[in-house]
């Protein structure tokens, strides 16, 4: 293939060789095989041609949470009909003010409540990398997981191959799951690298400025990349301040903030304290020094 150079297709080879093992395990829980979580983004896109490649039996899937970039929707449904969509039960907007707090970098309530009770009592394949985050970068290609963060357990390649067996015992009840991370030691570039000489289209998003394109405003993406959502999407904007109104008649707005000073504080990922003195504070001295130069 054109581009792929010997690293990467060593990594290519790698992944494929951890779903083509896994896939017994996959089979032996579920006769659908793997259960593909499919986000319509890059690393995800990469893992669904890996899975293809590899001749494993899966089927991808996307969950919704209210506040997908509509040009990723529309990606999804041209380029990837066979991904089966998963609705929310019940909108973002509505979740965060029946649980009184919007989510936050910390608190990530919407990861929990849309993608991570996906894939319970199947083998997962997601494409996480460690190249993504500090967090990442802690993640191993196997792992158990189930409602208690604590109690993930987790395996490298080499001790997954001599413990596959056993790993069946970890999904007691059935609400555990097995994640497996085929591209986790991938790189940015290893990523567009595949995809180009493969001539896999992807998501106009990317070649207009966004780095990731996951949900608008998530807790987690820059502030800057916020500031450019409120411009793309002013009606995610509108109805978050909705929300951050009920929350202000329910007595849950954080310092008693109006909905639009909660939303500017929420959105900007920064301590209240911080938040306010560069908002208020400073503008106060901006406005003194004014006056005494005059």
């Amino acid at each position: 293939m054109n581009g792929i150079t010997p690293s990467l297709q060593k990594k290519i080879d790698y992944s494929i060789k951890v779903m083509q093992k896994a896939e017994r395990l996959a089979l032996s829980m579920n006769d659908e095989g793997f259960w593909l979580a499919f986000s319509g983004g890059k690393d995800s896109q990469v893992l669904y041609h890996l899975a293809v490649m590899a001749g494993v039996k899966f089927k991808a899937h996307m969950n919704l949470t209210s506040i997908d970039p509509p040009e990723v929707i529309r990606f999804v449904r041209k380029n990837y009909p066979e991904v089966e969509m998963i609705k929310p039960k019940m909108s973002i907007y509505n979740m965060a003010v029946q649980k009184g707090i919007l989510p936050t970098r910390l608190l990530r309530w919407c990861c929990a409540e849309y993608k991570e009770t996906s894939g319970a009592g199947y083998v997962t394949l997601i494409g996480v990398r460690k190249a993504e985050s500090v967090r990442r970068s802690k993640r191993e290609i196997v792992e158990s997981v189930n409602a208690n963060p604590k109690k993930r357990k987790q395996w490298n390649f080499d001790q997954f191959s001599e413990h596959e067996e056993s790993l069946v015992q970890c999904m007691g009840n059935g609400k555990e799951k097995i994640v497996v991370s085929p591209i986790l030691y991938w790189t940015d570039d290893d990523v567009w690298t595949f995809l180009n000489a493969n001539n896999i289209a992807h998501c106009s998003l990317y070649d207009n400025g966004y780095r990731r394109i996951g949900c608008i405003f998530c807790p987690m993406s820059s502030f800057k990349q916020k500031v450019r959502e409120i411009k793309d999407y002013p009606h995610v904007k509108k109805n978050w301040i909705k929300a951050c109104a009920e929350l202000k008649e329910k007595g849950l707005a954080p310092y008693g903030l109006p909905p639009d000073e909660m939303f500017d504080w929420w959105i900007s990922g920064k301590s209240y304290k911080k938040w306010y003195a560069e908002k208020y504070l400073q503008q106060k001295l901006n406005f003194k020094e004014l006056k005494v130069e005059k």
